[in-house]
């Protein structure tokens, strides 16, 4: 990730109470984890081990001045005292929304930290989402121990199931507390996380000792102050793949064209990395770049003048991209579960319209339309995402011992850090379309800048 994908985040507007982390409670008991290290070998983090929002050398006379006054956010690991007893916790772990690569891998995380580190032995999984937690859908939960969690990591998907929607947050914490839960793992996306912000809402209400800590997920790579998902590697480089097979389909035909439509409704990282990565795309279109496909400077036009330089193309496209060409009546404006308006297909609405135009125009082409969305969101994570798994859900578990809540795990300037929930879900990040990342896309791949 490069600095330019940090801009437009809105840090000159934040203060350090926008970074601050809610407790649940003091911290009283002494952390077990030097245990198994020794205390000479172990390194906690302190309240003063911070990592500036803004690191950029212009800003070091104001740190000098006032470091105080500068926001930060608070390092993740292990605190030398911890809020939650190991001996009588109970900690539940759910998975939301969508597939992604290391769900799994982070499920086995959270259960081997809990065990080993802490010395936690009743962890619940709790099926299907955020239903597992309401006892009228039926879902008995699952008892998590480093046997049953061993090889999980070399699956896709993830074991405990999932589901999209919202559940009511009065019957969450109503089982929350008849199942003595002190702790409760989120992995999810955007909705996922607004519905653990509604069960802290309720906790806090309530007056509630229960911790709420989140693992984001999003195959978009989308979270704003994460330098990076987990499972976004592993999604590119199997879609690495398919864009090449694409090239091999459209190689084949007479005025052959390959058309991925890859994941990303807001954001075009997916599509960007992908495209980087596989070296075959001639043109990348992404929901932050409006398309206009008519014209001496539209799509269609440069796709004619790539077939007559090369006999082929291939295009990659975010599901979000050109939405505002795409008409139809009969979607209207209806949602999923989640609360997403449901995106119109491109990638069927430019085959066709290629199609139709090269039909036109009397000339022949062939256009091999490729949607890998759910092959590519349910491979096993690579050896990369696998690392950043475990380091993920480990530092969720030191977060949540030391009774942190509405909170989730992130990864700021290369250090895992604590965000506030509310402040993760705000926006959505995007693509800066005046960064190093899409000049990268244009440069790779020659599109005219009338198209990017």
């Amino acid at each position: 990730m490069t600095q330019d994908d940090h801009r437009d985040e809105g840090t000159a507007r934040l203060t350090p109470d926008d970074l601050a982390i809610e407790i649940v409670g003091r911290c009283l008991l002494p952390s077990p984890v030097a245990g198994h290290l020794g205390e000479r070998n172990m390194h906690f983090v302190g309240a003063a081990d911070k990592v500036l929002l803004d690191d950029a050398l212009s800003n070091s006379g104001a740190v000098a001045a006032n470091p105080g006054a500068q926001p930060a956010f608070e390092l993740a690991g292990p605190r030398d005292k911890i809020f939650f007893d190991p001996r009588t916790l109970r900690c539940g772990i759910v998975t939301c929304g969508g597939l992604a690569p290391g769900l799994n891998n982070v499920v086995r995380g959270i259960v081997l930290e809990l065990w080993a580190g802490y010395g936690v032995r009743q962890i619940f999984g709790f099926r299907f989402g955020y239903e597992g937690l309401i006892a009228r859908y039926g879902h008995l939960p699952m008892m998590l121990t480093p046997e049953s969690v061993a090889h999980i990591h070399h699956e896709g998907g993830t074991v405990l199931g999932s589901s999209r929607g919202s559940q009511e947050p009065s019957e969450l914490v109503d089982n929350l507390e008849v199942n003595g839960i002190g702790i409760l793992f989120v992995i999810g996306g955007d909705g996922s996380m607004n519905g653990a912000m509604r069960v802290c809402q309720e906790v806090r209400r309530r007056g509630l000792r229960i911790g709420v800590v989140g693992v984001p997920k999003t195959i978009d790579n989308d979270v704003p102050f994460i330098d990076r998902s987990f499972g976004f590697v592993s999604a590119y480089s199997a879609a690495v793949d398919v864009i090449r097979s694409a090239r091999f389909e459209a190689m084949s035909a007479r005025n052959g064209i390959g058309l991925v439509k890859l994941m990303g409704r807001h954001s075009g990282f997916l599509a960007c990395q992908a495209a980087l990565a596989s070296t075959e795309a001639d043109l990348v279109l992404i929901p932050e770049v409006p398309v206009t496909l008519e014209g001496d400077t539209g799509v269609f036009a440069y796709v004619e003048q790539v077939l007559e330089r090369k006999g082929h193309a291939v295009i990659v496209v975010a599901e979000g991209a050109a939405q505002e060409q795409i008409v139809d009546p009969v979607l209207g404006e209806e949602r999923d579960k989640s609360g997403n308006a449901r995106l119109k297909d491109v990638g069927i609405f430019l085959r066709d319209r290629i199609i139709a135009r090269f039909r036109e125009r009397g000339r022949e082409a062939t256009v091999k339309y490729i949607d890998p969305s759910y092959a590519i969101r349910s491979v096993p994570a690579c050896p990369s995402d696998s690392v950043y798994c475990w380091n993920m859900a480990r530092n969720a578990v030191h977060a949540a011992m030391a009774g942190n809540t509405a909170m989730l795990i992130g990864r700021w300037h290369s250090r895992f850090v604590h965000v506030p929930m509310a402040l993760a879900i705000r926006r959505s990040r995007r693509v800066d379309v005046d960064g190093d990342l899409w000049m990268s896309v244009i440069e790779a791949t020659g599109q005219p800048r009338e198209l990017s």
